[in-house]
């Protein structure tokens, strides 16, 4: 038997790659297409987290996104080794806008105290899965309130990418489109081509539309702003760029910097906010990252027929350690709470059926971690496209809940809309938990409602009123 007939065996065998009815080829290749649906987030997070970075200039883009395709590339490695699944992690979407945009922004904590939140999701969510608690809470939250956080954290990524991009803006009225009402500037024409380019795509079924409208918009950008010199969005400048000025000084390699790995406070957050508004986000956070999970890998096994007869994927267990896991290791790097990506399916679609593709993935980030300075050459307006997207895709869901019951919509409607109205997704699942438990007393259904979710919403209605109880207590 030749060296590679040989290291082909143990492949097979490591990985049940010919039991699952693949074959080594195909596992690469939707490896391949896992990393370049899902790569669009090397882009994203460093520019989504940048809102929330710290005055002094200890954390930059770059830094961000070298830190970003680290932790997405061993945790996906180690979800194929150890799990042999095909399916792929990287930093949450969703939890991302939460940390910069609830927990600095919103609740006024430092970059590293909201990074120390994430971190104490992740050891909580672990600690679920060890002890088999994890589908008791799952089981607490109705279904219809699980697809309706989605759904709002869907609105609210929209929300925020068309803030980024500067397609709405404050104005005359709470928020306008674009400058007194019009779009102007070559910035908003880019972001408009781009959004284009990715629906056009995506309808006609070309796999990888998001990544290519990031991509095809920046270099329309990066040509725009070497004829125009346009430069950054200031009060005199109002149609410039915005976080980013797509324009490239230097190597576009580079050896990564890492400083952002360690760039989290444990405790920080509970002396500023207290114990029990801390509690909260925490389950905030748990909530976005949790459910999320245990519903991709099932849609994941369902495409490539893993699934056992009780609809359960191959080592359960494992699968759901190891995204625990990632959320810890997205905190103490500096990322966000890393979680599985539904993005795998595209991978599944391709022939994937074992981790071999996972670990294939997993390569392919960490070999991007050398492009890091490419990703501070993707201006706002390129990036926000993706945003807007998967907004689209997230608000897909909504048909999965039930509009003809009362019960059960006005809740579901109140999680949606109050998360971009309210900026906030905590402010969102909150108001949703407390409408959900009112409703179902007021229908006669009080006896439906799990102890859990009786004891959460009561917590979320203390939050929501701790400034005044405060205040009265401090008198």
């Amino acid at each position: 038997m030749s060296t590679n007939t040989a290291q082909r065996s143990k492949l097979d065998s490591f990985f049940h790659i010919t039991e699952r009815g693949s074959t080594i080829g195909r596992e690469v290749r939707g490896g391949f297409v896992t990393f370049f649906a899902m790569a669009y987030i090397l882009v994203l997070n460093p520019i989504i987290l940048s809102s929330a970075f710290p005055e002094d200039g200890s954390l930059t883009i770059p830094t961000i996104a070298a830190a970003t395709a680290l932790v997405a590339g061993v945790m996906t490695i180690l979800m194929g080794l150890v799990a042999n699944y095909p399916m792929a992690l990287a930093a949450g979407m969703g939890l991302n806008a939460m940390v910069a945009f609830t927990l600095v922004l919103g609740s006024g904590l430092t970059f590293q105290e909201a990074m120390g939140l994430i971190v104490w999701e992740g050891i909580l969510i672990t600690i679920l899965v060890l002890t088999g608690f994890r589908e008791a809470v799952f089981n607490a939250v109705p279904n219809q309130l699980k697809v309706a956080i989605s759904v709002g954290i869907g609105l609210f990524i929209a929300f925020v990418g068309l803030i980024n991009a500067g397609i709405i803006r404050p104005g005359g009225t709470p928020v306008q489109l674009g400058i007194d009402g019009s779009l102007a500037g070559w910035p908003a024409l880019v972001f408009v081509v781009g959004l284009m380019l990715t629906i056009v795509l995506y309808v006609r079924e070309v796999r990888g539309a998001i990544l290519i409208g990031i991509i095809s918009s920046t270099v329309l950008a990066v040509i725009i702003q070497a004829i125009a010199s346009i430069g950054p969005k200031t009060e005199d400048n109002p149609t410039g760029w915005g976080v980013t000025v797509p324009e490239l000084s230097g190597s576009p390699v580079s050896l990564p910097d890492f400083s952002s790995l360690g760039a989290f406070d444990l405790f920080g957050a509970f002396g500023k906010l207290g114990p029990l508004a801390v509690v909260l986000l925490i389950f905030s956070l748990m909530l976005a990252d949790f459910f999320d999970t245990m519903g991709t890998m099932v849609a994941i096994g369902a495409e490539g027929d893993l699934l056992d007869e009780n609809g359960t994927p191959p080592r359960s267990r494992q699968i759901l350690v190891i995204d625990s896991l990632a959320a810890i290791a997205g905190g103490l790097a500096g990322t966000s709470s890393n979680t599985s990506y539904v993005e795998s399916s595209a991978g599944v679609g391709e022939g994937a059926r074992t981790g071999l593709a996972s670990v294939v993935t997993g390569i392919l980030f960490l070999l991007s971690i050398f492009l890091a300075p490419v990703v501070e050459l993707v201006p706002t307006e390129a990036a926000s496209t993706a945003l807007v997207f998967v907004g689209f895709l997230m608000m897909t869901q909504v048909l999965d809940i039930e509009w003809k019951k009362p019960e059960i919509a006005i809740p579901a409607f109140l999680t949606i809309a109050f998360m971009p109205f309210a900026y906030s997704i905590s402010v969102g699942i909150g108001t949703g938990f407390i409408t959900y438990v009112v409703a179902a007393v007021a229908v006669g259904k009080a006896k439906e409602v799990k102890p859990l979710m009786w004891i959460v919403s009561i917590l979320f209605a203390i939050y929501f009123v701790l400034g005044p109880i405060q205040a009265v207590l401090g008198a």
